[in-house]
């Protein structure tokens, strides 16, 4: 009959085999052990301008921006969050639109430009939006706060563009800057520490106008 220490050491080995398959799957895509499945004909170039500055890669064409910008390039300022679209702290910006990188190919972006949490503002020059963040504290944890400051950028530029929204009362009127429709622009951006108010007064000051 099997005894206490012999239980302990097997469920031991499961909690061993678990994190080995999660190492394992951390893997890089490129620029590491080439993923398994991966051949020769799976490895493309790319060139894309990320904060302004001209970068080339060779990723497996299964690598997804998110992977790139950490992985390849070492840009860990993006989080990698749920990984499935659904928290947008991977949030970047891709031709003057924010994305969810998690979500998309790198190999999808050849020529593109790309405006990553760092190609923002540096600690001794900060963008507007990230002093707005520090001042109104619009962050706790800070895991969500560059795919918030991303998405944020994005939102005030999209509402200045006159592109309307879910909560657009009119849509042949240009939408104002509302604290619904950031609201509403900010709802792909999740924050577990409920930094909500905070974020948005931050928005606001940033607008330079009552919301």
């Amino acid at each position: 009959m099997q005894g206490i220490g012999d239980i302990e050491v097997s469920r031991r080995g499961v909690m061993v085999a678990g994190v080995t398959s999660a190492a394992l799957a951390a893997v890089p895509a490129t620029g590491a052990p080439r993923p398994q499945g991966a051949s020769e004909q799976s490895l493309v170039k790319v060139a894309i301008e990320i904060n302004g500055k001209h970068r080339e890669l060779e990723v497996d064409t299964r690598t997804t921006l998110l992977d790139a910008l950490r992985e390849n390039l070492r840009l860990t300022g993006t989080k990698k969050g749920c990984d499935h679209g659904q928290c947008g702290a991977c949030t970047v910006i891709a031709g003057g639109k924010r994305i969810n990188s998690c979500l998309s190919l790198a190999v999808m972006h050849d020529g593109d430009k790309i405006t990553t949490i760092e190609g923002l503002g540096t600690p001794g020059d900060l963008h507007p939006m990230q002093a707005a963040f520090i001042t109104h504290d619009g962050y706790q944890c800070g895991y969500c706060t560059p795919g918030q400051i991303c998405s944020a950028v994005s939102v005030l530029a999209e509402i200045r563009a006159g592109i309307p929204s879910h909560v657009t009362a009119d849509l042949t009127a240009a939408p104002a800057i509302t604290n619904d429709e950031m609201r509403e622009r900010m709802s792909g951006n999740i924050c577990r520490c409920g930094a909500y108010s905070n974020i948005l007064e931050a928005m606001t000051e940033v607008a330079g106008e009552r919301a």
